[in-house]
């Protein structure tokens, strides 16, 4: 059905009972209308005005859901038996009998509609149909059961519903089939009552498997229901109390009238749809206020007065009123905390949970004590069974804090999050989350869900500092690393090389001596080896100097250092370092073994034939870019190698920043950028 067909359809039936409503009280305003007819007129305004308003609106915006149909109808229902009420008594009354049989014969039966309409809105509750495909016969039987009912009704052959003093016949009834119409209205009332069961049963399931707005919506009118069963209660218990009895079944009937509906246009529309643990709790502040009041001025002034005499009812009365003002703010302390216990039970509410969490943070230690206290927090915010807060590391997620902390998911990595879980982010970038375990057959309510993610939102700047505190720790890991593998090459390199040539000379040295004696030309042979190999042992030692430090480098600074080791790569190199002057030991040293790096990987795995070295000072920061025309990678399937990282770690420790571009068949581009003050030497 389109929308604006929908619309005038809804609408325009809400419009045609008002309309009957208002001709019921024409009717019901002639000299023979008595007081109870006006009390139908107001009620039915009542069911109307509640039904009707709201079905109109659910049908008008909702069209696919029956509910608001269902509503529209009823109130139509409740409009046609005021107005039928009211004409049969009107022409009853003045003698006017046209139409007034068969609108009697309608009013008889017309009542069962609406009572059927009860379970059928419990079984399609929320969303219009059944909870599942088995419930769908329960639907079926609630017509059946109707129809039956009406068909009693229609073939009884009991009088007509009518002012006392009258009598109609009903003009379908048939005698000899009394007894079938008995059956029907036998098993239509039982089966009635055993449906409306199944349809509340229908209901808890529906319940019990839900979760978030479902769960949510069915709660609004759990809400309004318990409310309805105290009120009926009450009206029960006070019967001997006309007044008190009065006043419960007035606030019974609009509960039924209006916050029934209310309430489920309210859950089916989602207007202040969370906000349903606030309403109950101030209901059940407002309830025990009320009943604090009232226990105060009736002990006092009844029961008291009673004692001394009508004479200090007025006395009296200013003593309760002292005592309700001086005891109403710790009763209102002690009624809320009733409701907080009553609706979250021994949990924190929400804004404890709140207001505490930058008060657990600012008790911690350490950077590892944070994210359990987050987890703790939210834990008792929302009586999970367990809370872990996940760091993002590349497209995994590692577990690095949980309440309790013996979770046994703590120090795990896995690839998918559990559900439900909320992401945590800072500046736009996602950062971790944190995902919330609850009891074995209790799933998270739309406001736990609403907690969570608050809690989350304010968590995001303490993840940004805990990932930040681990990418220090694994860099600083990996730098020692890598210090310890150049101390062991360094250290072979010294063995196998420099150090073997010396002992190589040690024993040609003693050979020389031994021989200086006995043979001169000799003697002369082996100098003369001594003094090569002595060369090629301080070539090979100033090798391994310029590992460490190049004495070029220190000496000339980095185009000519740079330039020396292009004319050593197999491959053509350019170098561009012009106007470039003399910066830090540090600054010069980073980006001298960064390019040399970059350049060895150019060499041996992008099969470049090119690579172009560029080096350029601007405003206190110095750029190096290293770039081939290689094959190239893809960044995002394959890792930064352990050489790659490790000019990732040296820029970035002395506050540089380094930027790898490459794509495969595009060659790759390294560059970097460090702050930097140009030196006079």
């Amino acid at each position: 059905m389109r929308r604006s067909t929908s619309f005038w359809l809804a609408w325009g039936s809400f419009v045609i009972d008002i309309a009957l409503l208002v001709w019921s009280f024409v009717l019901a305003t002639g000299a023979a209308s008595g007081e109870k007819d006006f009390i139908v007129i107001y009620g039915g305004i009542g069911l109307v005005l509640g039904y009707g308003g709201v079905g109109a609106l659910m049908a008008s915006r909702r069209p696919g859901n029956a509910i608001g149909w269902l509503f529209c109808a009823t109130a139509t229902v409740f409009a046609l038996s005021a107005f039928a009420d009211e004409f049969v008594t009107r022409g009853l009354v003045t003698g006017s009998m046209a139409f007034v049989i068969p609108i009697a014969w309608l009013q008889s039966w017309l009542f069962v509609l609406a009572l059927e309409s009860i379970p059928l809105v419990l079984v399609l509750f929320p969303d219009g149909r059944p909870p599942s495909r088995r419930w769908r016969p329960l639907v079926w039987a609630i017509a059946s059961l109707t129809v039956l009912a009406v068909l009693g009704f229609v073939l009884s052959p009991n009088e007509l519903e009518t002012p006392e003093r009258f009598h109609l016949e009903n003009p379908t009834a048939i005698e000899p089939l009394e007894p079938l119409a008995d059956v029907f209205l036998t098993v239509g009332g039982i089966g009635s009552l055993v449906a409306a069961l199944a349809a509340l049963t229908a209901l808890v399931l529906r319940f019990r498997r839900s979760s978030g707005d479902e769960r949510q919506q069915i709660r609004w009118l759990a809400y309004v229901g318990i409310a309805a069963l105290v009120l009926m209660v009450g009206t029960f218990a006070t019967e001997s109390n006309v007044v008190v009895n009065n006043v419960l079944f007035f606030l019974l009937f609009i509960v039924l009238a209006i916050g029934v509906p209310a309430a489920i246009g309210t859950a089916i529309l989602k207007y202040g749809l969370y906000e349903i643990d606030l309403v109950i709790r101030r209901t059940i502040v407002y309830a025990a206020l009320a009943a604090f009041v009232t226990v105060v001025y009736v002990s006092i002034v009844v029961g008291v007065g009673a004692a001394v005499g009508s004479r200090g009812n007025t006395i009296l009365s200013a003593a309760a009123a002292a005592v309700v003002a001086l005891a109403f703010q710790p009763a209102r302390r002690r009624a809320q905390h009733l409701a907080n216990r009553l609706v979250f039970g021994k949990r924190a509410t929400p804004y404890e949970v709140l207001s505490t969490f930058s008060d657990r943070l600012a008790d911690a230690y350490s950077v590892d004590d944070v994210l359990p206290r987050i987890a703790r927090v939210l834990a008792e915010g929302t009586g999970a069974e367990e809370v872990t807060v996940w760091l993002r590391v590349d497209d995994r997620f590692r577990a690095a804090g949980s309440w309790p902390s013996d979770a046994p998911t703590t120090a795990t990595d896995v690839d998918r999050l559990p559900d439900p879980s909320f992401e945590v982010r800072h500046l736009g970038e996602a950062l971790g989350a944190i995902s919330v375990t609850m009891p074995a057959n209790e799933r998270i309510t739309a406001a736990q869900e609403k907690l969570a993610a608050e809690v989350a939102a304010q968590a995001g700047l303490v993840l940004r500092n805990v990932r930040l505190v681990e990418e220090l720790r694994e860099s600083r890991r990996r730098i020692v690393a890598a210090q310890d593998d150049r101390a062991k090459k360094l250290e072979r390199n010294i063995h196998d090389g420099a150090q073997q040539q010396l002992v190589a000379l040690r024993v040609k040295a003693r050979l020389a001596r031994q021989l200086a004696a006995r043979d001169t030309a000799k003697t002369e042979e082996m100098l003369a080896q001594i003094e090569e190999d002595t060369q090629h042992a301080l070539e090979d030692l100033r090798d391994l100097a310029r590992g460490i430090y190049p004495p070029l480098l220190a000496d000339k600074g980095l185009p000519a250092a740079l330039a020396a080791q292009a004319r050593k790569v197999p491959i053509p190199t350019q170098v561009a370092a012009d106007g470039i002057g003399r910066f830090e030991p540090e600054v010069e040293a980073t980006i001298y073994f960064c390019t040399l790096e970059a350049l060895q990987n150019a060499t041996k795995y992008a099969q470049a034939s090119t690579v172009d070295v560029s080096l350029r000072q601007d405003d206190g920061v110095v750029e190096f870019t290293v770039a081939d025309d290689g094959r190239g990678f893809d960044p995002g399937v394959t890792n930064l190698g352990t050489g790659l990282q490790g000019m990732v770690d040296r820029v970035e420790a002395i506050g540089g920043t380094i930027e790898i571009e490459s794509a495969t068949g595009a060659g790759t581009t390294v560059r970097g950028r460090i702050p930097a003050t140009e030196m006079t030497r």
